[in-house]
């Protein structure tokens, strides 16, 4: 993660304009707001984790940010953020709501509508960006969700802050495959956060409730490749549904529970024969992490699903350039 701005390397009569034009070009067009004549002191870094954006603020000068609607008019991205508090207690206020994050909890808010965001005392914060594409909820789901805190003492609530917390700080340790990996690991788990707090909003239609369900069970499915007795009826027994009803669930996405169950194992297991990590690991041992431990039938199974063998697949993948 690189360090855009410093404060103290910058003199005292540039650091307002400095720090505001850092803010606009990291995170887009917003309006910046401190009080009299507080000196401005602080640093900002920004780095990539994928295709996730990672920015850090910390800053003891009390101050807000703002998204107009006349900057959205200029300039509208489809992004989503979340905002962790790594210390301090930042204010965010969005959609009519307005709270005030403690130690560890995160919030989400929509960069397409007007926000803001603002310290009264020091504060140091981590700020992921990303397409609203990325996140597998439904978008008025979402939209009640916002300046929401997601708080670190249960849930999956308690597996996502942390890891935020510490890809902010460890960004640039990690390998670029790494890296790639881990985003999916972060929206996951951010994904899964938001889909267990929008379970506890009542407001939430019937149709909204189904899809975070199905989220929910995407991400049990995921979870748990691994285990051979995965199937149709563990899954229903987990969710607490029928089967008759998961089954239904699944005929909304023109597929079948057992036909997606195989469909993202031969998945990680195309994505793991691709990895140059991994080229070393027998094609066997791949498949059998994923419960498909009859070299045979997962042969045919890839075969017919990516039009070559597995050791095919690999080669092509990992074959060097010319």
């Amino acid at each position: 993660m690189g360090i855009l701005i410093r404060t103290r390397d910058v003199p005292a009569a540039r650091r307002y304009d400095e720090w505001r034009s850092i803010v606009c070009d990291t995170l887009g067009p917003l309006d910046f707001r401190i009080e009299g004549d507080t000196p401005l002191r602080g640093e900002i870094s920004a780095g990539q984790l994928g295709p996730l954006g990672v920015g850090r603020v910390q800053t003891s000068t009390p101050h807000s940010v703002h998204r107009t609607p006349g900057l959205i008019r200029r300039d509208n991205p489809d992004l989503y953020r979340v905002v962790l508090a790594i210390s301090g207690r930042p204010a965010l206020m969005q959609d009519g709501r307005s709270t005030q994050l403690k130690r560890g909890e995160f919030a989400i808010y929509d960069f397409g509508r007007p926000y803001e965001l603002a310290y009264d005392s020091a504060v140091h914060l981590a700020i992921f960006g990303f397409p609203r594409t990325m996140l597998a909820l439904p978008f008025d789901s979402v939209a009640k969700l916002t300046a929401v805190p997601i708080t670190p003492d249960s849930g999956t609530g308690a597996l996502a802050a942390p890891l935020l917390r510490r890809v902010a700080l460890d960004l640039e340790t990690y390998r670029p495959a790494n890296a790639a990996r881990l985003s999916t690991v972060v929206m996951d788990l951010v994904t899964m956060a938001i889909a267990e707090r929008a379970e506890q909003t009542e407001t939430l239609s019937e149709e909204s409730r189904e899809r975070t369900l199905l989220l929910r069970i995407h991400t049990f499915v995921e979870q748990h490749l691994g285990e051979s007795d995965l199937a149709p009826g563990t899954v229903a027994a987990a969710h607490h549904v029928s089967l008759r009803y998961l089954h239904r669930l699944f005929e909304t996405q023109d597929t079948t529970v057992a036909a997606w169950i195989r469909h993202r194992r031969l998945e990680r297991c195309r994505k793991d024969l691709a990895d140059p990590a991994f080229h070393n690991v027998p094609v066997g041992v791949i498949a059998s992490r994923y419960a498909l431990p009859d070299s045979a039938h997962f042969s045919r199974l890839f075969r017919r699903t990516y039009g070559l063998s597995p050791s095919e697949y690999r080669r092509t993948c990992l074959m060097p350039p010319g």
